[in-house]
């Protein structure tokens, strides 16, 4: 990177992307229970399925820094763990295991073979594993194969031979498998076609007559070689092979071996020693359904159980299959391994998949294509259910021949069951961040998924809160606790309410009930509740301590004259308070369970407003500090050592006075153990966490965050077994440390603002806590704290392509459109046509089967959303005559009194690819009903689709074709005031400040346009010299464009300083006009500033805040669910920190899959001006020692580095 560089940009991912692109099921863990592993674009993430409770936890996520291609699961035979292998774009075979003690991946084999990216000779797309774990063989798409044999030493470690190869040029590889063939020499099956003669013949007719063939590699074991074993056409249209299990010593009751290959409308059983079982893909059957359109099959899995086994196998359809083997039997009707026939028969349809798990435990993972991740429970395995079973003897097995399809009804799902849903955002086609609902932070807002199952979907930081108890108050309390009886009770018996005059306590049983026999002093407000030692209770109020045995004795400690208590702290052994005059008394548990007060009273120098002890560590008799807030903006250590009794250790200075403080000891990710913090709460609604040694009781190591604007309060609790601290100011926050990272991490909760919190703990609610908001005594949980960014979906009818927000209100608009789908009106005249046979009249749910679809046909509808007040829908208009939406945009016109108006772009007949459409419209819309109503006023005919459409001084600006226009609004149809063609091949996108248009092409990157109103001309002044197939542009100041490519790519362009002033100069424009052209472009060029690769096809950009108070970021979207920032470095000084640091991480903690990092940031333009963050976070999960050494190089302490790693995050964003 050229240091040389005047920008810099730090980049974050807020959401990994949460598409999957395929999972595998083993026992990665070593243990009988079964995990899935995930890989999406560069992460791999290993999950936890719950049987229990029917719900998928992750475990483990990290980025493996290059593009995971496919992934295989294997077993050594004789043990009971799997590894993963992983085929990526490193050139490289990477064997790795999940260290389940550590909580990471651990690398043990890194292979390489070939050079590194996605090409087509370089193997890596298919991985195929022997099932009895001796080999694997790893593929190119043409003609390079390799064997690795995978073997165990002395030792019991894996080991990996050298590659043997198996080679065979001019081959197309479609698909590849491993086959079972028990202990015998390990075969792989593979789809092959050899283009060697249609490479060669010039007439066309090769290619006609070409034949895919099943081809059979055999390693020989004892010979150490692969050889071409056999070789056999099958269908040309194959796709996909599935392996067919096997018994342990050859073909038998177990299983025959061999493959089923799955073709276009067809799937065949085919073996070398067996003959050939064909079936056809069921079809639908319906009004709608067009009956000559054929299936594919596009995933499956098999299942094997005792002594049986069969295939689920999905069509493109979503509809899920299942296929059966009948096997001769012998004499003594046990199945021998010769194959009868092969049956297929419908089971239920779930969401069309990449890949399917059957888990041990009877549930069935489905990782959708696009939306939400399923997971199901199975109920049966639909054996005795009426379906229509179609077995081979119906068709023959000659793939040549004709045959009569088969057709099924499709149904409700009957066998599986949905338990789980997974939130994916994948595709996310367009993002805006915004605050709609008045909160201190903003909101994103976006539209993802496909089809029936796309949904908007709002995104909040917070973490999600589960509401048990919500109950009202005779009257407003100022504080609540809860308190066991005697130390070793499970649960709380009592919650304690304080309000300004008494106090009221509940025992939590059964029901909860007000009780009066308890020993408390309910006539006057309680500062402090606690249970002391063995059986004792401890009541602080303004006038005493009530020391309460548990005989009911009450022994009472009065407050001296004139004198009362303003703050109190406790723990099981000690009690400190606070005096109005500042002093403060000491007291300790002697040994016979009473309370003894230290001689000396300690003056402070103000008032004092909070006090905190600590816990008392395991195996000692008494917390080592107390903690003192003074109203003087300090807070100061005492030591509570016999020796030095209330001695000064160290003091804080604060930027305003404390409000609440908790020492508390924490997991640390920085030491790997815990560590002891005190957390400030300050009166300004700062939060502050210092870290407090243990020995000298000095503090150091401050991290702040602003919490809101009301003082904060802090409350010791406890989620998923682990201390947190519930901080209350206008929204309560929950601090905790990350289950993966054990970094700490502060979120807010999505819930009420709550003016006093503690810890529950009942045997309904284990793990609770205890609120007050306003009169309301509020009990809930927190149940999960890995996901800390919480969606809202609202479903929309097609998939989602643009939306506008109203320029005031709260709404969006939301332009949707399906290809190759009947739109409403032709299926109403379908189902309506008399000639529908009984039972094809039935109308599916299309979110889960999908809509009917057609060739050419196109349905679109224009939405109008509200996520805030209605979280509906409020209007949906279909657009007919097979046109379909393809911008939009909100303009208020000068020539209406600046009223605003929606403009909808539209294309007729149109044809994806190759390019083509009968014309183009633009729609115009009225507002009514404060925009919840749209109303259609004309439409204006246009030669192409306009694909961008954009509001500009008081006019519209719309991109058609190459064109650039003006135009005004006319009673009839738009008007044309301007127009000048400005890029070469078509206009994508359309940005503006003052009277500079940034015009994006879709393969010509950025186009700078001036519009020189007195001439009333479009000109062109500055273009790109880089092709950039331009996805989303967002302008970041008035010479800056940020745009994303659809490679996958992040970039910043500027314009030269000169070029801008001279195209804003007063006067013609005709110096612009006549200015020489350079290189057939325009006269200058736009200098590239910053250059990333993010690895997702960014889809919007915007400059906006996330976090209240934070400053302006670059937020991206990426088409799989990706949702990342890129943070502007202010000091020189950061940048040269996170350079080194990033240096040093690339060689100490290499990418996992073998990738080096910055040839992967730069995969097609090196990396420019940009910190990849995401490594830099990789820091926290470093050893020991390796944090040590950089930290040494970077000569700062390890704590110092995590501070500024972090701070980059929590000051811009999550």
């Amino acid at each position: 990177m050229a240091t040389t560089s005047s920008m810099f940009m730090y980049s974050l991912t807020i959401q990994p992307p949460s598409s999957i692109t395929q999972a595998i099921l083993g026992q990665f863990a070593g243990t009988k229970e079964q995990q899935i592993v995930t890989a999406s674009g560069s992460r791999l993430t290993i999950h936890r399925p719950d049987p229990t409770q029917g719900k998928i936890t992750t475990i483990l996520s990290q980025d493996v820094f290059g593009i995971i291609r496919t992934l295989a699961a294997f077993r050594l035979a004789g043990s009971n763990k799997d590894y993963i292998i992983i085929g990526s774009d490193s050139g490289r075979i990477t064997i790795i295991e999940y260290v389940a003690s550590q909580n990471r991946f651990n690398r043990l084999h890194l292979e390489t073979f070939g050079k590194s990216g996605v090409r087509r000779v370089i193997p890596g797309q298919y991985l195929a594993v022997d099932p009895k774990g001796r080999a694997c063989l790893i593929a190119s798409v043409e003609k390079n194969k390799l064997v690795y044999v995978l073997n165990r030493n002395a030792q019991a470690e894996l080991t990996i031979s050298s590659p043997l190869e198996a080679h065979k040029p001019q081959t197309l590889v479609f698909a590849l498998v491993g086959l079972d063939v028990g202990y015998e020499n390990p075969i792989f099956a593979a789809l092959e076609v050899d283009y060697t003669e249609s490479d060669q013949d010039p007439t066309g007719q090769a290619f006609e007559d070409i034949e895919k063939s099943l081809v059979y590699y055999e390693l020989d074991l004892g010979l150490n070689h692969v050889v071409r074993k056999w070789s056999d056409p099958v269908d040309r249209t194959a796709t996909m092979l599935f392996q067919v299990p096997c018994g342990a010593d050859g073909p038998g009751a177990d299983g025959p071996s061999g493959v089923l290959v799955c073709g276009k409308d067809n799937i065949t059983y085919r073996h070398s020693t067996q003959d050939a079982f064909r079936v056809a893909i069921p079809r639908r059957r319906g009004a709608t359904e067009n009956p000559e359109r054929k299936r594919y099959i596009i995933s499956g899995v098999m299942h094997k159980m005792r002594g049986a086994f069969f295939f689920l196998l999905q069509s493109d359809d979503g509809d899920l299959f299942k296929v059966t083997l009948d096997m001769v039997e012998d004499e003594s009707g046990q199945p021998t391994g010769e194959v009868k026939k092969l049956k297929i028969k419908y089971f239920d349809t779930v969401p069309i998949a990449s890949s399917l798990c059957i888990l041990k435990s009877g549930f069935l993972f489905v990782a959708s294509e696009t939306g939400n991740h399923h997971f199901y429970q199975f109920e049966k395995l639909g054996d005795d259910d009426n379906e229509t079973e179609f077995d081979s003897d119906s068709f023959p097995a000659d793939p040549t021949e004709l045959y009569n399809p088969a057709y099924f009804h499709p149904r409700g799902a009957e066998n599986v069951n949905l338990v789980e849903s997974i939130d994916s955002m994948n595709p996310l086609m367009d993002c805006k961040v915004a605050n709609l609902t008045d909160e201190d932070a903003p909101q994103i807002y976006s539209i993802c998924g496909t089809g029936a199952r796309s949904t908007f979907r709002t995104i909040k930081h917070g973490l999600e809160v589960n509401d048990i108890v919500d109950s009202e108050l005779p009257s407003v309390p100022s504080a609540v606790w809860t308190t066991k009886i005697t130390r070793e009770d499970q649960y709380d018996a009592y919650i304690i309410l304080s309000f300004t005059n008494g106090t009221l306590v509940l025992s939590i049983g059964e029901t909860v009930e007000e009780v009066t026999d308890t020993g408390f002093l309910s006539s006057a407000p309680t500062l402090a509740v606690q249970q002391l030692g063995e059986d004792a209770l401890i009541q602080v109020h303004p006038k005493g301590i009530r020391h309460i045995r548990a005989d009911r004795r009450v022994n009472e400690w009065p407050a001296p004259q004139h004198r009362s208590i303003v703050a109190a702290t406790t723990n099981e052994r000690q009690v400190a308070v606070a005096l109005s005059s500042g002093e403060i008394v000491y007291f300790e548990m002697d040994s016979d369970g009473s309370l003894a007060e230290y001689d000396e009273k300690r003056e402070m120098s103000g008032t004092v407003t909070c006090l905190s002890l600590g816990e008392v560590p395991e195996g000692r008799v008494r917390s080592q500090f107390l903690a003192v807030g003074c109203d003087d903006s300090t807070v100061r250590i005492l030591s509570l050592d016999p020796d030095s009794t209330l001695e000064n250790k160290s003091v804080q200075a604060l930027t305003s006075a404390p409000s609440a403080l908790s020492i508390m000891a924490m997991a640390d990710s920085t030491s790997g153990g815990s560590t002891l913090y005190l957390h400030i709460g300050l009166y300004s609604g700062v939060y502050l966490r210092t870290v407090l040694d243990e020995v000298t009781g000095e503090l150091s190591d401050t991290r702040t965050r602003f919490l809101g604007p009301k003082p904060a309060k802090l409350f010791r609790v406890a989620v998923k077994g682990e201390p947190a601290v519930l901080a209350l100011s206008s929204r309560p926050w929950l601090g905790y440390s990350d289950p993966q990272t054990k970094g700490f991490t502060l979120t807010p909760l999505n819930y009420v603002g709550l003016e006093w919190g503690w810890n529950f703990s009942s045997e309904q609610c284990p793990e609770g806590m205890v609120g007050i908001q306003g009169q309301n005594l509020r009990i809930f949980s927190i149940e999960r704290l890995g996901n800390n960014l919480l969606q809202q979906s609202i479903p929309l009818t097609y998939t989602p392509r643009k939306f506008v927000r109203h320029p005031e209100q709260p709404l969006f608009y939301i332009i949707e459109s399906d290809n190759n789908t009947l739109s409403p009106s032709t299926k109403e005249r379908l189902l309506n046509d008399s000639t529908v046979v009984n039972g094809d009249g039935v109308v599916l749910p299309p979110e889960e089967f999908g809509y009917p679809r057609a060739q050419g046909h196109w349905a679109s509808c224009i939405h109008v959303v509200d996520p805030v007040n209605a979280k509906d829908t409020l209007q949906q208009i279909d657009l007919d005559e097979n046109e379909a939406a393809v911008s939009i945009a909100t303009v208020s016109f000068s020539s209406q009194d600046d009223e605003t108006f929606l403009v909808v772009g539209t294309g007729k007949d149109m044809v994806v690819s190759p390019r083509s459409f009968s014309a183009g419209f633009i729609h115009v819309y009225r507002f009514q009903e404060d925009g919840k109503e749209l109303e259609f006023i004309h439409q204006t005919k246009v030669e192409e689709p306009p694909l961008a459409l954009l509001g500009f001084q008081g006019r519209l600006l719309a991109g058609i074709g190459t064109d650039l226009r003006i135009f005004d609004l006319g009673m009839k149809q738009l008007l044309r005031k301007c127009q000048a063609q400005v890029v070469p091949n078509l206009v994508v996108g359309l940005q503006t400040q003052g009277s500079r248009i940034i015009v994006s092409d879709v393969q010509e990157s950025v186009v700078y346009v001036v519009y020189k109103y007195q001439e009333n001309r479009l000109i062109p002044f500055v273009d790109d010299v880089i092709a950039r197939w331009t996805t989303c542009t967002t302008m970041v100041d008035y010479e800056t464009v940020a745009g994303g490519d659809k490679f996958g790519n992040l970039w910043l362009l500027r314009c030269p300083q000169k070029a801008s002033e001279e195209a804003d100069e007063e006067g013609s424009g005709a110096h612009l006009i006549h200015e020489r052209q350079y290189l057939q472009g325009a006269p200058n060029r736009l200098s590239l500033m910053t250059h990333f690769f993010p690895q997702d096809v960014p889809t919007s950009l915007q400059k906006t805040q996330l976090v209240a108070g934070g400053r302006d970021v670059l937020v991206w979207s990426g088409l799989q669910g990706t949702l990342g920032i890129l943070i502007p470095f202010i000091s020189r000084e950061d940048v040269d920190f996170f350079q080194t640091l990033e240096q040093h991480l690339r060689s100490e903690d290499a990418p996992l899959a073998g990738r080096d990092h910055l040839i992967y940031r730069s995969y097609y333009v090196p990396v420019k001006g940009v910190i990849d963050g995401d490594l830099c976070e990789r820091y926290a999960l470093l050893p020991n020692d390796k944090k040590a050494m950089i930290a040494g190089e970077l000569d700062r302490s390890a704590r110092e580095i995590e501070r500024k790693i972090s701070e980059m995050r929590t000051r811009v964003a999550y």
